[in-house]
């Protein structure tokens, strides 16, 4: 602010006070100038403050003002970055005087709001490159968060592996810029460009993934179901997702058999991974007579290589003994009839 200089320290102070209390706001404008009445229009783009003090000081001295006067700068409008997508409050968020980190700016906007965080990403459009980076990625890594943002950044939180939402928001924010840019055609065909890379480069992982699948080269982890159950088989454990023990006892037809299975004798063994101690086993035993035992189900996480074991009921064993002896007994008393 621009205050004369006058004769007496008090009236000195006076000024001062007074032009403190008048501070005058100017915008900077498209082309990095402030318009400054009498004087005229003042470029201080690209400058420090320190530097356009002294553009502006000269600026004064040329049109006979006697300045004293302070440049601060009061907020930022120019520098932007966007935020979209599964937010909790999607925002413009602006750039200011410290940097503005990735992490930040998703706070800013009211922070991440998917429910699955496996199956969600972080999509970031600079300059006609697209940027992902997996959630689960991002906050298992500080430096990710760490990424700074620069001016014109347009970032979206996706919650599939679709890219159709996320272009639709990239579009619609070069489309806000290419308002005010010659350069809005270039920028939306480098954008479906990228996407379409890729969108290629998705449905070439999509068609390996499905072809090894199919040709049983995955490397899937298995657990296993032995005693009375109702098939001696395996189950597959899901991709990079927890399985619980009422996943693999509910599945199809393959859990407890209530008529042959003593429900009461139902064991998780584990193995020891440690070379040193072969042989050794860790099992779980759940009795569930009680029928609050089978919420514990779902809370027991099974790992790769654990046995499902099923214990027969005392009726089974003996069922199964009587029906081998009694054929044996049959025959021979057939023999001795025959005899």
């Amino acid at each position: 602010m621009s205050t004369p200089s006058t004769g007496s320290t008090v009236e000195e102070l006076s000024g001062l006070l007074a032009a403190q209390n008048a501070r005058q706001g100017y915008t900077v404008q498209d082309d990095g100038s402030i318009n400054i009445p009498n004087v005229g229009r003042v470029r201080i783009a690209g400058l420090t403050i320190e530097s356009a003090e002294d553009v502006l000081f000269q600026r004064l001295v040329e049109n006979q003002f006697d300045p004293t006067f302070s440049l601060e700068i009061a907020e930022f409008n120019s520098r932007k970055v966007s935020i979209g997508g599964a937010v909790g409050n999607p925002a413009v968020v602006p750039i200011g005087l410290t940097p503005l980190f990735l992490g930040d700016a998703l706070a800013a906007a009211g922070s991440v709001t998917v429910q699955d965080q496996d199956f969600a990403s972080v999509r970031i459009y600079r300059d006609g490159t697209l940027y992902q980076i997996p959630l689960t990625t991002l906050y298992s890594r500080a430096d990710l968060l760490r990424t700074r943002l620069t001016d014109g950044d347009a970032v979206f939180v996706d919650t599939e592996y679709e890219l159709d939402q996320a272009q639709s928001y990239f579009e619609q924010q070069i489309a806000l810029v290419g308002a005010r840019q010659q350069a809005r055609s270039a920028a939306l065909n480098e954008l479906q460009a990228e996407v379409s890379i890729r969108r290629g480069q998705l449905d070439e992982a999509r068609t390996n993934f499905q072809l090894r699948r199919e040709l049983g080269a995955d490397n899937r982890d298995y657990v296993y179901l032995t005693g009375e159950v109702g098939l001696q088989s395996r189950y597959a454990l899901p991709y990079e997702r927890r399985a619980k023990l009422a996943d693999a006892l509910f599945q199809d037809a393959r859990g407890i058999t209530v008529i042959l299975g003593d429900i009461s004798q139902i064991y998780v063994l584990r193995a020891s991974q440690d070379p040193r101690e072969f042989g050794a086993v860790t099992a779980w035993h759940l009795d569930a007579r009680n029928a609050a035992n089978y919420a514990l189900m779902t809370n027991f996480e099974l790992r790769p290589d654990d046995v499902i074991f099923i214990a027969q009921q005392p009726i089974t064993r003996w069922n199964r003994a009587i029906s081998q002896v009694v054929p044996s007994l049959l025959n021979t008393a057939r023999i001795a009839t025959d005899n």
